[in-house]
């Protein structure tokens, strides 16, 4: 059950956006792929549920779809082209020259109808997210919750700090391919959108078990975004990138940090590269905004990974990253949150992921906790590869010299 706390504190409860979608269901690959769009319903089922006050503690926004002018930050105009032919029912012989496999209905081979239009929904929310943690409100497209009105804190005269973007994290569409389930990436053009709105300095920091190559691609030379991935070792899971030596180049060098994860890492692994890896990093640099991305599949049994997370230790990433935004953003964080395959696991970690970011005293019981592995299974093997990782950063960052 929740066990919650600082429910009379109006500060806490101004501050959190809450973005879900409902045509955001139409994001889904088919009958037997291992992404499909209940999981978002299964979740605001949960939550809700489990939390009686879900509405003093969110301001629910209906967010709105997003135009080609946006995709177009990061996507190439020829495949947002094909990608909206191809989800109408065209035939196109040159589809596996902007899509893998993956992304593609398993029982018909083509990619569903309707889900490009998702997938702008999921963009359109991503960016809406950004723009309220930089902004402190919604525009006015957007729809409101019954309970969002008027949402002002009353001591600041501020609004939304962090903001919760439900689909959002797809971090392997690259610039002109789709693939690893993703059409659009949204973490990109969410990042994009606030670099044009003048935000000199982000952080993404994805903690999805798979590695951002589309993400990474994106910032490769880009010194104003600071991309840190904690993902499983690449040699072991798709997309088999995101090794040590894999930093940026030009002006991006050394703005590119990978840290590769052993199998079956678990809690206490992912807890020192925070203290040792991602804190000095984010201290030296100090983002103006956090975004966050990644859902449930670093879990120990997620069925399509290798990690070794248990419920306490999702809880124990929102609370670090809750932590770094209050040391080095002022609070202000994006988290984007779709991925996880074991549906029966993905609420319990989804809702641990939120109740660290927003200090939840909270309690979930584990549903597979005797299978779970120690807290610190795979921690001297992290200790070793945070060791190389500082000698590799050493010559771009002064905390680690």
């Amino acid at each position: 059950m929740f066990l919650y706390n600082n429910i009379n504190n109006y500060d806490f409860m101004v501050k959190t956006a809450l973005l879900y979608n409902p045509k955001i269901r139409e994001y889904s690959f088919g009958k037997g792929h291992p992404f499909t769009s209940e999981r978002f319903e299964i979740f605001l089922k949960f939550i809700k549920k489990k939390l009686p006050n879900f509405k003093s503690f969110f301001g629910e926004i209906t967010p709105p779809t997003t135009s080609s002018k946006d995709l177009e930050l990061f996507h190439v105009k020829e495949y947002i082209e094909i990608m909206v032919k191809a989800s109408k029912g065209t035939i196109l012989p040159n589809i596996f020259k902007y899509t893998t496999v993956d992304n593609l209905d398993p029982e018909t081979g083509y990619l569903p109808e309707g889900i490009e239009e998702a997938a702008r929904m999921v963009v359109g929310s991503s960016i809406l997210a950004g723009e309220l943690v930089l902004k402190g409100k919604p525009s006015t497209r957007a729809k409101l919750g019954a309970g969002l009105v008027p949402h002002r804190n009353k001591v600041s005269g501020t609004g939304f700090k962090k903001a919760i973007s439900l689909g959002g994290g797809l971090h392997h569409a690259k610039s002109e391919k789709g693939e690893g389930f993703c059409i659009y990436n949204d973490v990109v053009i969410c990042a994009k959108k606030l670099l044009k709105e003048g935000v000199n300095k982000i952080l993404i920091l994805d903690t999805d078990a798979h590695a951002g190559n589309g993400t990474s691609e994106a910032f490769w030379e880009d010194n104003r975004v600071l991309f840190i991935d904690i993902h499983q070792d690449p040699r072991t899971l798709y997309p088999g990138t995101g090794f040590l030596e894999e930093i940026g180049k030009g002006k991006g060098e050394g703005f590119t940090v990978n840290i590769p994860l052993p199998m079956g890492a678990s809690d206490d692994a992912y807890q020192y590269v925070f203290e040792k890896i991602i804190f000095p990093l984010a201290e030296e640099f100090r983002p103006k905004i956090i975004i966050r991305n990644g859902g449930s599949d670093p879990y120990f049994n997620d069925g399509l990974t290798n990690l070794g997370l248990t419920i306490d230790g999702f809880k124990m990433i929102g609370e670090n990253v809750r932590k770094l935004a209050d040391k080095v953003s002022q609070g202000k964080e994006v988290d984007l949150i779709a991925s996880g395959y074991n549906k029966e696991i993905l609420p319990f970690a989804w809702a641990a992921l939120i109740a660290g970011l927003l200090n939840l005293n909270i309690e979930l019981k584990d549903p597979d906790k005797s299978l779970a592995p120690s807290k610190n299974s795979g921690l001297e093997e992290t200790k070793e590869i945070v060791e190389e990782l500082k000698k590799i950063l050493r010559n771009y960052w002064r905390c680690f010299q």
